[in-house]
């Protein structure tokens, strides 16, 4: 089974593929982020970030995507422009057919690290052991996806269906 994380935004997306193999072993196929230019305007920056992940998914085909909810600070300006990329993304997901499940930031750190309150610093090493990685990934935002992409297949678990490649 083949995982897409994504975590959202306009100026940086992270994405993640994982896949777990039939002996239940986690295979890190791709992660990175997709970035725009705070110089473009807002319907071009989301673009962009549509017309790339779209290209990401036909190019990995995953079987399912785990994206994360947003988290809303004081700041309203970015939690606005989050919230557009983290539209533009949902609806690419769900146009090029996948099933996708959205996870609070602390279920995902509670799933990855045993505590829903760890840190980023903690969250980054559980990833790359748990994917079996020399180093942390990079960027933070990509380390983030690939948290997220073993969050939901951990959450596949619990569901009624299986899918295995």
């Amino acid at each position: 089974m083949l995982s897409l994380g994504i975590d959202p935004g306009t100026a940086t997306v992270g994405y993640g593929f994982v896949r777990e193999l039939r002996d239940g072993s986690l295979q890190t196929v791709d992660y990175g982020v997709i970035t725009t230019s705070p110089t473009l305007m807002m319907p071009q920056r989301l673009g962009i970030i549509h017309d790339q992940l779209s290209a990401l998914i036909v190019q990995h085909r995953p079987d399912r995507a785990g994206v994360e909810e947003m988290f809303f600070g004081k700041n309203i300006t970015t939690a606005i422009t989050v919230a557009q990329g983290r539209g533009v993304i949902l609806l690419t997901l769900i146009k090029a057919g996948l099933p996708v499940y959205e996870y609070k930031p602390n279920y995902i750190k509670q799933a990855i690290a045993g505590y829903g309150g760890a840190k980023k610093p903690q969250m980054q090493e559980m990833v790359r052991m748990l994917l079996g990685l020399d180093a942390i990934p990079r960027p933070d935002d990509a380390a983030d996806a690939l948290a997220i992409a073993i969050t939901d297949l951990n959450s596949a678990h619990s569901e009624s269906e299986s899918i295995w490649i």
